[in-house]
């Protein structure tokens, strides 16, 4: 529905814009704050690519409330190291956080962390050891009450994130050329497109996996993530393209007919040659909603029977 227009805020939150900063903490990336609850949920999404939702929404609150770090710089780094990695659903979560896409701001203190993660992310004595009341008059104040300094002399600590790349590690991918697909049906695999192709393709049909190297350029990955990616397109696609959107797009006009599953992530190059829908999971609510809990209340899902709330 917003399309970009989920990496602006979407209406003002606690602070101003300008109040919050614009370069990540070197303690929150090193795993080294103090908060064992932010320590550990920083070292699991470096060695696992995962986080559990609940660990998600703490790191972006202590990051954007505590911290004060603008919650686009937090969106676009966590988006990087999630193997389930997905703008709408990344974005506008740290959105719903922040307060720019929520009626409030999201606050957690330790004894939440207490009742919902194991002993070793336990936080007593820290700055999110507090009631709800301060944090909520901490989150409405400017600056950042608990920046972690590093001593004169001292050596920044072993990174505990893999590095972004904006193209897969190894060989496997060539530039787009026309000559690969001239004449041919072409069914587009891609990183949001990953299952096996339809039983209805037409005999001989070119299975092409693309990925379309502008959007890496913006978006990169860890070689965790590009390693899931490519080793399934490598088992159900002949050809695999990595090149420009535009020179993708370009190559595929000597193909006899190209589809794909559509999806917003190919971008205003691809999107256009993706015309198949989706299988649904889901019934689509004929209002557009605001938030995943209106959305839930209003959905049904198809072919199964939803179990009765509690």
């Amino acid at each position: 529905h917003c399309g970009d227009g989920i990496l602006a805020s979407l209406h003002p939150g606690p602070l101003p814009d300008d109040a919050y900063g614009r370069v990540f903490p070197d303690d929150v990336l090193e795993a080294r704050t103090g908060v064992p609850a932010i320590d550990q949920a920083v070292r699991t999404l470096g060695r696992e690519g995962h986080l559990h939702n609940h660990a998600r929404m703490w790191l972006a609150s202590y990051l954007v409330h505590v911290r004060k770090l603008h919650w686009r710089v937090g969106a676009d780094w966590m988006l990087g190291h999630l193997l389930d990695g997905d703008l709408a659903s990344n974005h506008l979560s740290w959105q719903w956080v922040a307060g720019t896409g929520s009626r409030k701001p999201y606050l957690f203190n330790a004894e939440n962390v207490a009742r919902w993660a194991p002993a070793s992310w336990h936080s007593p004595g820290t700055v999110i050891d507090a009631g709800y009341a301060t944090l909520e008059r901490l989150a409405r104040e400017a600056g950042s009450p608990a920046t972690v300094p590093r001593e004169p002399g001292v050596l920044a600590a072993a990174p505990v994130l893999p590095p972004l790349l904006e193209r897969p590690p190894g060989a496997g991918f060539a530039e787009a050329r026309g000559a690969d697909v001239a004449g041919r049906d072409v069914w587009l695999v891609h990183p949001w497109s990953l299952g096996n192709p339809p039983a209805d393709l037409a005999p001989g049909t070119l299975r092409l996996a693309v990925c379309d190297a502008g959007f890496h350029a913006r978006w990169p990955w860890t070689a965790r993530r590009w390693q899931f990616v490519t080793a399934r397109m490598r088992a159900i696609a002949d050809v695999a393209w990595l090149d420009d959107g535009a020179a993708v797009a370009h190559a595929l006009v000597s193909a006899r007919s190209v589809d794909g599953l559509r999806d917003p992530h190919l971008g205003p190059a691809l999107a256009p040659l993706a015309r198949r829908e989706p299988v649904p999971a889901f019934e689509e609510p004929a209002a557009r909603c605001a938030s995943f809990s209106a959305w839930w209340a209003r959905s049904r899902p198809i072919g199964i029977a939803r179990p009765a709330r509690p």
